[in-house]
């Protein structure tokens, strides 16, 4: 069973950064898709970030250029550093996991997802 754990969420002022974490267990196979997703308050789920087992990674528009997401294999971790954050980021933050697939350019997509954890609030205030 896979499980993700998320850290690092907090409450930064506009133009503050803050670097999520994501611990994964439970997994031991080398092809697989993670993702980042966020919720604000009334709105729906909406894709952040995601990186493939290859390496590769896609984002959405919003987050183009301030927002990166990186991998640690040998610790099994996935990372989102968040610079220049804005109020517009506010909202709980999600590490998700497709075990043995690759992201195939849907991992912004939430239905690829079979695994998610409970998340972390990022409050951003102007």
């Amino acid at each position: 069973q896979v499980q993700l754990v998320e850290s690092g969420g907090g409450s930064v002022q506009a133009g503050g950064s803050l670097r999520l974490s994501c611990a994964a267990s439970g997994y031991t196979g080398s092809r697989y898709c993670m993702g980042w997703f966020r919720q604000a308050p009334g709105k729906e789920r909406e894709g952040v970030a995601a990186i493939d087992s290859d390496g590769s990674t896609s984002y959405a528009d919003s987050v183009k250029g301030t927002f990166t997401i990186s991998q640690d294999t040998a610790k099994n971790m996935m990372y989102l550093q968040m610079n220049s954050l804005k109020p517009e980021d506010t909202g709980m933050y999600y590490c998700a996991a497709a075990p043995w697939r690759g992201c195939y350019g849907l991992g912004l997509w939430a239905a690829i997802f079979g695994y998610w954890g409970q998340g972390t609030q990022v409050t951003v205030s102007s």
